[in-house]
């Protein structure tokens, strides 16, 4: 994100130095998380999800070439069966002890119509930006992560940021859904619309999405900007910044006082050479900061200021499938509601006091985007712009926290979750969140009355 200086505060077990004197810490760096076997006694092979907090031993793995194989083992195949992307999602969407179902042989565009193009959901985003461009067009936005599968990334409403652009699922004009009958139904605004109202985010939970319909944008070059200020500074010009650009976010970075700001425009200027990516870095310098400084909130903010605060910005000039979603190679847990513009910067406030208050472990930056209205019944979306508050934890770090100390101002703010990260809320709290709630449920039991693609979690989380 943005190029550091190289010391990191003496070291991985150093000294900080203080007024002249030396106080020697130790380094709280925590082992690896203990991962499940890799089979289990009856010899049924681990799945796991990025993070490493979701874990089953499928019976039966899937992985169709076609249509009509999705569909017959939709029909057949044991249950529970949950469709399985790159296991980017935090919450228990894809556990079962049934079939676990891969379109990753279902993946590329179909073809083209008119500037709209036909694709199949098991397609990586990072797969599909190059194969877009090749034809001179691109999404009209994209999440930060690029390992998704396309299925998967909108089941579970993600998104990127502007005031403008929509979530995925919100540039979708049509699509396929294979049902636990066998059946493959077309949908869209006029043909089985109730369908592809409740289709469209839906976690897997009506069935198989196999090919969408995606409007594209003509394929322009970004002109991409960071660069780190006071935070209050950015929260003071934010709303003037998701007005002015087309993609605008900002990291408010805990224990710092400091916010880095990203914007995206359209430009003309020529493409500039790839950078490598500070990412780690950067992550690295706030890890070390917890460890040594970890004592002295006091401490800690002036050392990161020393460090962090006359950061050069950084420019870059390409296109938007190479800058707006990128590489995330360390792990963490995330945590995501999408609440009211009006309230996002009060939630903020709100997160920063409960962490640096009680959680000096916390190191990880809070991302907050803003995403346009759609009318899919369970977007976070429908009814309203949102603003997204994000909280990360590294992945060896308790993510308990969350559900205890955030998610309640998230919830006292208007907050709806994102459906692939960390909540603890099932029907009788969601019901009030969606307008569309019962009419969802409705459609859910009658394409699939025996929920044979309902997981424990999701029975739970639908009240089925």
């Amino acid at each position: 994100m943005i190029s550091r200086r190289k010391a990191l505060l003496a070291g991985a077990a150093g000294i900080v130095v203080v007024g002249g004197g030396g106080v020697a810490l130790a380094v709280r760096e925590k082992p690896e998380p203990v991962a499940p076997p890799s089979v289990d006694p009856q010899g049924k092979m681990l799945w796991r999800n990025w993070s490493g907090t979701q874990s089953a031993y499928p019976s039966l793995r899937s992985a169709p070439k076609t249509e009509a194989e999705l569909a017959q083992a939709l029909k057949t195949a044991s249950a529970p069966i949950r469709p399985v992307g790159a296991g980017h999602s935090f919450t228990a969407l894809v556990p079962t002890s049934g079939t676990l179902m891969t379109l990753d042989q279902m993946a590329g565009i179909e073809r083209w119509e008119g500037e709209e193009a036909v694709v199949w959901t098991g397609i990586r985003l990072g797969a599909l930006g190059p194969a877009l461009a090749a034809k001179g067009r691109a999404m009209p936005n994209l999440p930060d992560i690029n390992k998704q599968s396309l299925g998967g990334a909108i089941g579970t409403g993600t998104h990127g940021t502007g005031t403008t652009p929509k979530a995925l699922h919100g540039d979708i004009t049509a699509l396929r859904l294979a049902t636990v009958s066998g059946e493959i139904l077309d949908c869209d605004a006029t043909r089985n619309a109730e369908v592809f109202n409740a289709a469209r985010v839906s976690m897997g939970g009506l069935g198989v999405i196999t090919q969408v319909r995606l409007k594209t944008s003509a394929n322009r070059r970004l002109h991409r900007h960071v660069w780190i200020e006071p935070l209050a500074d950015t929260i003071a010009r934010c709303e003037d910044r998701w007005a002015k650009h087309r993609n605008y976010e900002f990291y408010a970075v805990p224990f710092t006082d400091l916010a880095a700001n990203i914007t995206h425009d359209e430009t003309d200027l020529p493409a500039t050479p790839p950078a490598p990516s500070s990412d780690d870095a950067f992550l690295e310098a706030l890890k070390q900061l917890r460890n040594l400084l970890g004592f002295s909130t006091p401490l800690r903010k002036a050392a990161a200021k020393a460090l962090l605060g006359s950061t050069k910005p950084e420019e870059a000039v390409g296109e938007g499938w190479k800058l707006l979603s990128t590489e995330r190679p360390v792990r963490f847990n995330e945590m995501e509601f999408h609440l009211p513009p009006e309230s996002q910067m009060a939630a903020l406030k709100a997160v920063m006091a409960a962490i640096e208050t009680h959680r000096k472990d916390v190191f990880f930056p809070i991302e907050l985007r803003r995403i346009a209205a759609d009318d899919a019944w369970l977007s976070p979306f429908n009814g309203g712009p949102r603003g997204s508050v994000a909280v990360h934890c590294y992945y060896k770090d308790d993510y308990r926290f969350l559900f205890d100390l955030i998610q309640p101002i998230f919830l006292a703010h208007g907050g709806r979750p994102h459906w692939g990260k960390l909540h603890s809320l099932t029907a009788p709290q969601l019901s009030k969140l969606y307008p569309d709630w019962e009419a969802f449920q409705a459609v859910r039991r009658r394409l699939d009355p025996e929920g044979r693609m309902l997981n424990p979690y999701l029975r739970e989380l639908f009240g089925a």
